[in-house]
């Protein structure tokens, strides 16, 4: 981590100047770190993405390092253990979410041979360059784009995944490349 880089955001905690620099807006193909990110900006609706980020390790551990086919087998047991697990966000609907999104997800990846094939439909299998913001509030929540995969993942069973849910997910994976026009990492995020 460089404490001298332009960022977009990070500002100075540790943590998030990390996620920003070495993770965000970079092109992910791997089927389990798309679903880890999927599961993440799921519980993320309606929290900041700071909660979540300070929470990640505890749901690696909580949600079998993020492993779709394992949590796709949880029962009711294992409902329970996640809402008394004060380290991740307890919310019903979304434990029930996490566990019916992650056999969805097995279903697209049996269908497409992999869930990044499928995901990376919806930007014709590249980055999508955003213009340059100058500031966040400048930022669309929602795209076109956005807008088609929610309307598909809901199409296929899966939950919480609005429109801005979805944006969310495109730019955590670098599906879109929204770092603002004086960041450093502008340049470095675009790839396929």
């Amino acid at each position: 981590m460089d404490d001298d880089l332009t960022r977009c955001w990070g500002g100075d905690d540790p943590l998030m100047q990390a996620y920003h620099d070495d993770e965000w807006g970079r092109p992910v193909h791997d089927d389990r770190v798309l679903f880890e990110f999927l599961l993440l900006d799921n519980f993320q609706a309606g929290l900041s993405w700071r909660t979540i980020l300070n929470k990640r390790e505890n749901f690696r551990a909580a949600f079998s390092g993020f492993d779709p086919l394992k949590i796709a087998a949880y029962g009711e047991t294992d409902r329970q253990r996640l809402l008394a697990d004060a380290g991740i966000i307890r919310n019903r609907a979304k434990v029930k979410a996490a566990v019916s999104n992650a056999q969805a997800f097995l279903e697209v990846q049996a269908e497409f041979g992999s869930f990044d094939t499928y995901i990376w439909k919806f930007t014709g299998g590249k980055t999508l360059e955003s213009t340059p913001l100058a500031n966040w509030e400048d930022a669309p929540a929602t795209t076109p784009e956005s807008d088609a995969m929610s309307a598909d993942l809901k199409k296929r069973g899966f939950k919480f995944v609005g429109s801005t849910i979805c944006y969310a997910f495109m730019q955590s994976i670098g599906m879109v490349n929204d770092h603002l026009a004086t960041c450093e990492k502008r340049n470095a995020a675009a790839g396929p």
